[in-house]
């Protein structure tokens, strides 16, 4: 899910977690989703100041630099990401990948506050999915990326490098920390067995009472053993080493070669 979030008063708005759509069977790559977000934005007169990233996705290619270049916003994320840009430069040979988050436009640390028109953006440091997630709280909301999950499916996978599920499960209950009301809205829907429709927006209290991984009463030990073992059973996502090489970019594309791009295919 890509989300757009702006301040009534002034217009100021934010995108988060964007994305181009790749078709990986031809390669072609296009922005028609992105574009539909930026014409949304002009037709109602917003200006779009931040491009927010929860992380350097692994299931998509990110549109953040697309949208960079089509208004000027600022890209965001996690000061973390330098953990995961030195380890993926070594996985793809990237030696134009520069670890230091210089990709991006600002690094948030955990506490840091952006202000968005009359509004402010709240970053909360939330790894274990990744090291360098974050939670973004505006007005109420928590756009909590892949972290968490509808109460129904649960919470994300922590085998990916820098993962861990001890971590994530801490991460998770500063998110459920705060105010019962406070809205939630995921990163993604996977349908449980029990449910035919797709959902994006849940809250803390209802992850509370009723997140299949992780409700009150779940300790940190019972979490780490299931999470770990639902890990254990999951296949890589299908875009995984295309979209990373993209996204520890800041959503640019790796530079050509001979006038053409490559995505690189690792063999282990």
């Amino acid at each position: 899910m890509t989300y757009l979030v702006w301040d009534e008063a002034t217009g100021q708005a934010a995108v988060i977690d964007p994305a181009l759509d790749f078709d990986a069977r031809s390669g072609k790559l296009a922005a028609a989703s992105a574009d539909a977000i930026l014409a949304f934005a002009a037709e109602r007169g917003l200006k779009i100041v931040y491009v927010l990233e929860t992380h350097a996705h692994a299931d998509h290619l990110s549109a953040a630099d697309h949208i960079r270049r089509a208004t000027g916003a600022a890209v965001v994320i996690g000061d973390q990401i330098t953990r995961v840009q030195n380890h993926f430069a070594k996985v793809f040979a990237a030696a134009d990948v520069v670890p230091d988050g210089s990709a991006f436009d600002r690094l948030a640390a955990d506490g840091d506050r952006l202000p968005l028109g009359e509004s402010e953006i709240i970053v909360l440091h939330t790894p274990g999915h990744t090291p360098a997630c974050v939670t973004y709280l505006i007005d109420g909301a928590a756009y909590v990326g892949d972290t968490l999950f509808m109460p129904d499916y649960g919470t994300a996978r922590t085998d990916f490098p820098g993962g861990d599920a001890a971590t994530l499960y801490r991460s998770i209950r500063r998110i459920l920390d705060l105010p019962p009301e406070t809205k939630i809205f995921v990163g993604h829907d996977y349908l449980s067995g029990d449910r035919t429709t797709y959902a994006w927006e849940t809250n803390v209290a209802e992850e509370r009472a009723g997140n299949v991984h992780v409700r009150d009463g779940i300790g940190e030990a019972e979490f780490v053993q299931r999470r770990q073992a639902r890990d254990a059973a999951l296949p890589a996502p299908n875009l995984l080493l295309p979209s990373l090489q993209v996204n520890i970019r800041g959503g640019r594309l790796p530079p050509a070669e001979d006038g053409r791009v490559f995505l690189k295919l690792p063999v282990s």
